[in-house]
């Protein structure tokens, strides 16, 4: 299987339509979750994956 194409919070930030300041506040309040953390504390993203992660927040809570 292919690894995902990791992208900097900037890239993604322009991706999304929003600042990397919110990014980060998304990231403190637990909204969204970083693929990878590099050693140096950068996140990087899989944009799929954060597209994945908005829908389930927007779908709500699984109603079982």
């Amino acid at each position: 299987m292919a690894q995902p194409r990791l992208v900097p919070t900037g890239d993604l930030a322009r991706e999304l339509g929003i600042s990397t300041r919110t990014v980060a506040r998304y990231v403190r309040e637990g909204l969204l979750v970083p693929t990878e953390v590099t050693l140096g504390g950068h996140y990087r993203w899989d944009i799929d994956d954060v597209r994945q992660q908005i829908r389930k927040r927007r779908a709500g809570p699984d109603e079982s």
